[in-house]
């Protein structure tokens, strides 16, 4: 994109989002294992932790976006296949974020769903975006199988521009998720490194 990310990462006007970056997804007992894995060889919790702080540093908001499952199961989609690998998981669903990412409860949003393939509708993420004069969304966490796909398309149609740190998003398999950076979201989004972000977040006055 012709649009650095200096101009992009405005603090005051960017947030960072996480998406299902929780204990159920993420940790030891992950719903889905090979999800989790892959997030572990990519470095996603570090990374997002790294990025997280820095966001908080300079007064940028962070929203952590969750998934649930109730018990029985009401309320929840069963109208595709992965709502029922979900629904047979071991596993409950907890919506606990992953302690790895060091979220600040009293600093931090935290929007919950209850059903749908990602976070950008019904959850009251779009309206808070906008109260909070966000222009810029960094996409961050799992997956990008589905629900970074939902969240990101969804933000671009809503008039905002979307930056991806490749390194702080996961998807199954890493060869696939590879492909969806390159050949979907690379023409949507900005892909960055979670360095690169960092560095214009905090410091936008360098032109990177």
């Amino acid at each position: 994109m012709a649009v650095g990310l200096r101009r992009l990462l405005d603090p005051a006007h960017t947030a960072v989002v996480t998406c299902e970056c929780q204990e159920a997804v993420l940790g030891e007992k992950a719903v889905f294992p090979a999800l989790a894995e892959a997030a572990q060889q990519s470095g996603l919790v570090g990374n997002l932790r790294r990025l997280c702080a820095a966001a908080r540093g300079v007064e940028t908001p962070v929203v952590h976006c969750t998934a649930e499952r109730r018990a029985d199961g009401r309320g929840g989609n069963s109208n595709a296949r992965l709502f029922a690998a979900a629904a047979r998981a071991a596993t409950p669903f907890d919506p606990a974020l992953h302690p790895g990412l060091g979220a600040d409860p009293d600093r931090d949003f935290v929007l919950p769903r209850l059903h749908g393939l990602g976070p950008f509708q019904d959850t009251g993420l779009a309206s808070l975006l906008r109260n909070l004069g966000t222009t810029t969304l960094v996409v961050t966490g799992v997956s990008l199988n589905v629900a970074l796909l939902e969240l990101t398309l969804g933000a671009v149609d809503a008039g905002l521009q979307v930056v991806i740190p490749t390194d702080a998003v996961a998807g199954t398999p890493p060869q696939y998720a590879q492909a969806v950076l390159a050949h979907t979201l690379a023409l949507v989004a900005t892909l960055a490194t979670t360095d690169d972000v960092i560095a214009a977040l905090t410091a936008p006055g360098r032109d990177l």
